[in-house]
């Protein structure tokens, strides 16, 4: 008799012992190993184990043949421009996000667009009665005769719909209320979430039918479940922002058909979750000139995004002064101040520093920082900003002002929207846009140009 395997794992994120442990020595939980059970074990063996290759020979790179990728659009193109060019037949793709942030509203809406085009798309919901969908429906102009409502949670039921109509496209809302009777444990958990992943990227790539499941999140911010569940899926989007702004964006953190670098802009209106038409004036205000407020461009992916950038110098109460960031990094807020205190001998360890990115947009990248050092010193001199120049550049810890990529595009969306003057690290080869253009090599020279 073959002796038995015992396995436990850990229902907080998946890590998995030969023996039980009290606190989980991957995420740090307590008390979330349980034993898998001899059928557990055998599912789990099988997700893990890898198809047989079909050709067991190795050939040059120079004679695979080339298989085309099939999209088709959602209807929605800032989705389209995250997913890289529309939805991939076969695909499995995750979106999470908070709770209220318009997960759900916005694949019924995509479900919507595609049954107008003619094409069967299957909404499983595990959190809501069909009714509760058909008002949202009502709300957003999804009803379409080839749309179709299922409010169920078990995996068998759903194939068996899967397979009564020749459905296009699969929606599951979501993945942690379904289960699967194989595994004995509760939905949610992770054996259930790493089963029913398994089961819907073998159905859709047998069937070709493009998935989309909606995952929750934890309070880090992260999909709830096991890491494999990110591994095992073809794109993975995070939808961010706040629900009590109207501003939604919607980023790609994988993505095996396209770039990840594209992020999509939604903004939440009385019909539901629409394409942002006009964002070029939803981060940046052109009222009266205030201390504290500078305009710079990002780049997010191949748009560049006018922001406006927020800071407060007050003086500080306390021993060690406050350091707050929203929407920039806050290691980088202090590196920035250490380097003002050490080239401008500015004393801001006697000051609290704020800064805020208006519009609740996050900024990765490091052309922001010429910007930051603005409206910081604007702030702590009490001296405003004209709201017609904009600073762009990355600020460098020995104090150089250096280039930034595709300053030519962040030029161009100045000067459509109307800016005047643009302080950069050096002067473009050709003035095409008709900005007064003032080089600043040094942070130092920024204290002489304001």
């Amino acid at each position: 008799m073959a002796k038995k395997q015992i396995l436990f794992e850990c229902q907080a994120c998946g890590h998995q012992s030969a023996k039980w442990l009290g606190k989980c020595p991957n995420c740090g939980a307590w008390d979330e190993y349980i034993e898998l059970s001899q059928n557990q074990i055998e599912v789990l063996k099988e997700i893990n184990s890898k198809p047989t290759s079909i050709q067991g020979n190795a050939i040059p790179i120079t004679e695979v043949s080339f298989e085309q990728i099939e999209r088709y659009s959602s209807g929605d193109s800032e989705l389209d421009l995250v997913l890289g060019g529309g939805i991939v037949q076969g695909s499995l793709t995750l979106i999470g996000g908070s709770p209220g942030v318009g997960k759900s509203t916005l694949l019924l809406k995509i479900a919507g667009n595609l049954a107008r085009e003619g094409k069967k798309v299957l909404y499983v919901s595990g959190e809501e009665s069909s009714s509760q969908i058909k008002l949202r429906a009502n709300r957003v102009d999804s009803n379409y005769p080839t749309l179709y409502l299922l409010s169920e949670i078990r995996l068998d039921t759903i194939f068996k719909e899967l397979e009564k109509h020749a459905f296009e496209v699969l929606i599951i809302d979501s993945i942690q209320t379904i289960y699967s009777e194989k595994i004995s444990s509760a939905p949610g958990s992770v054996s259930q979430v790493r089963e029913i992943t398994f089961e819907l990227m073998r159905f859709g790539k047998e069937k070709n039918i493009a998935t989309f499941i909606i995952g929750h999140i934890t309070k880090e911010g992260s999909i709830a479940g096991p890491r494999v569940l990110e591994h095992m899926v073809d794109t993975v989007l995070y939808f961010e922002g706040d629900s009590s702004r109207e501003l939604r964006l919607l980023r790609g953190f994988k993505n095996r058909f396209g770039t990840t670098s594209e992020v999509g802009i939604f903004e939440m209106t009385k019909v539901g979750l629409v394409s942002a038409k006009d964002i070029s004036k939803k981060f940046f205000t052109r009222g009266k000139a205030q201390a504290g407020s500078a305009i710079t461009v990002t780049m997010e992916g191949s748009r560049p995004i006018v922001l406006e950038v927020q800071a407060l110098v007050s003086d500080s109460g306390y021993p060690n002064p406050k350091r707050s960031a929203t929407g920039y990094e806050l290691n980088r807020l202090t590196m920035l101040l250490a380097l003002l205190e050490r080239k401008l001998d500015l004393p801001f360890n006697q000051y609290d520093v704020f800064i805020n990115i208006a519009g609740g947009i996050k900024i990765s990248e490091t052309s922001a920082d010429l910007a930051i050092i603005a409206a910081i010193i604007s702030s702590y001199r009490n001296r405003p900003i004209s709201k017609d120049t904009i600073f762009i550049g990355e600020v460098s810890l020995i104090g150089d002002v250096r280039d930034i990529y595709n300053l030519d595009m962040r030029l161009k969306e100045a000067k459509s929207q109307q800016f005047e003057k643009a302080v950069i690290p050096s002067l473009p080869l050709e003035n095409l846009y008709d900005l007064k253009c003032y080089a600043i090599d040094e942070v130092s020279k920024l204290i002489e140009w304001m």
